[in-house]
């Protein structure tokens, strides 16, 4: 191998492990996801320097429009209406993901705490704790 052949080769290797495969910008987790779970749809927004979510749709609200969310642990919020609820708020910006957020659950009526990495243009990791490590990760799906 010739030492241009080399040095090209060494150049490609270099920048391949220095550079993420996906580079994301702030607002790439912005619009609406299809969550893997119950067809749910859920539009992510931008909330002064955070982002939120609020749910748009989902199995339970196409078979009942008036679904309330029944689990929450807080009784006095068990009136409200599923559809448009925030599902997900309070994130900072931290590098490449958004960390320090809270993400709800309709179906325990459990509030977690929440990191939403982007991991490409169409794609999103939703990682929900209880407490670390007991955590639960989920990918998102861009809607177009």
């Amino acid at each position: 191998m010739t030492v241009l052949k080399r040095a090209a080769v060494v150049l490609v290797a270099t920048a391949a492990i220095g550079s993420p495969a996906f580079a994301a910008s702030p607002d790439t987790v912005l619009g609406k996801w299809q969550t893997p779970t119950r067809h749910g749809i859920v539009e992510i927004t931008r909330c002064g320097e955070s982002i939120c979510g609020r749910l748009l749709n989902s199995d339970g609200i196409r078979a009942d429009a008036d679904l309330r969310d029944v689990n929450n642990k807080d009784e006095s919020k068990r009136s409200r209406k599923v559809k448009g609820l925030a599902m997900l708020g309070g994130f900072a910006r931290q590098d490449s993901k958004w960390s320090g957020g809270w993400v709800y659950n309709a179906e325990d009526g459990g509030t977690y705490k929440a990191t939403i990495t982007p991991t490409g243009p169409d794609s999103l990791k939703l990682k929900g704790c209880i407490v670390w490590p007991l955590c639960k990760t989920q990918t998102w799906t861009r809607l177009r």
